[in-house]
């Protein structure tokens, strides 16, 4: 049977999160629910990685089985049944034995923090009035790089077997008016991002110093990090695959 990987942006302010939830919104019940009223067959979808409620992606997937090839005209009229702050980009067919979560070897986040009131921005930022010293978030940045275990990063009551991530990328930068953060690595936690940013905004606000910072990253206490970074600010921007998991291309 086919297998496809179906790629999507969306708006997660509405939404109680990624994947399917009992009695709550989600992606992914938006995306099956799109699937069931134009095929009238149900699609059961498998996700990349969980994002919290109110986390916004320009880049996510899903995988699911087909009986036959899949028609991409039918992408046209999936959008046309989704809510407006989702949308499917492509289905693409990939190795029966391919998975859209244990074969991405690589997923980027970006925060974005602004200081200046702006309403057009609001749902998309989180709105931080102080002043925030650039050089020790960087320091922060650069520390993070160096570090395996983020268990203080962490929120509880997750379900995973091991704390260690990869750091590829981690850096602070300016863009549309906005502060970013902008991280990348081979796997992140739950909260693990907001963790990050609430605790480096923390430091360039005086709250803490580098060397407690340095020993939240090398000490193993779960979920001891600052989590108040709003999940509003948050997008999932890339997820990395191997291209030789996709036919066709």
């Amino acid at each position: 049977m086919p297998r496809y990987f179906l790629e999507l942006s969306y708006k997660g302010e509405k939404y109680s999160g990624f994947q399917v939830q009992q009695n709550a919104a989600t992606i992914q019940s938006e995306v099956e629910k799109a699937f069931a009223v134009f095929f009238r067959n149900p699609v059961e979808l498998t996700g990349s990685s969980r994002t919290d409620a109110g986390v916004h992606a320009l880049q996510n997937y899903f995988h699911f089985n087909w009986d036959e090839e899949f028609p991409q005209q039918a992408i046209y009229n999936l959008n046309a049944i989704l809510p407006t702050d989702i949308v499917v980009k492509s289905v693409r067919e990939v190795g029966a034995d391919a998975h859209c979560r244990f074969h991405a070897f690589a997923r980027e986040y970006k925060y974005f923090i602004y200081d200046a009131k702006n309403p057009f921005i609001d749902d998309r930022a989180w709105y931080f009035p102080y002043t925030l010293n650039i050089d020790l978030l960087n320091s922060c940045a650069q520390k993070i790089l160096t570090n395996n275990d983020f268990s203080a990063f962490s929120k509880r009551n997750t379900q995973v077997k091991t704390f260690q991530c990869s750091i590829l990328e981690s850096e602070w930068l300016q863009q549309d008016g906005c502060l970013v953060y902008r991280v990348k690595a081979n796997r992140f936690l739950r909260g693990m991002v907001r963790g990050l940013v609430g605790t480096m905004v923390r430091v360039a606000r005086g709250g803490m110093d580098m060397g407690t910072f340095d020993q939240l990253l090398h000490t193993p206490q779960i979920a001891t990090a600052d989590f108040s970074a709003p999940a509003k600010g948050l997008f999932l921007i890339t997820v990395s695959y191997p291209h030789s998991i996709f036919k066709h291309e």
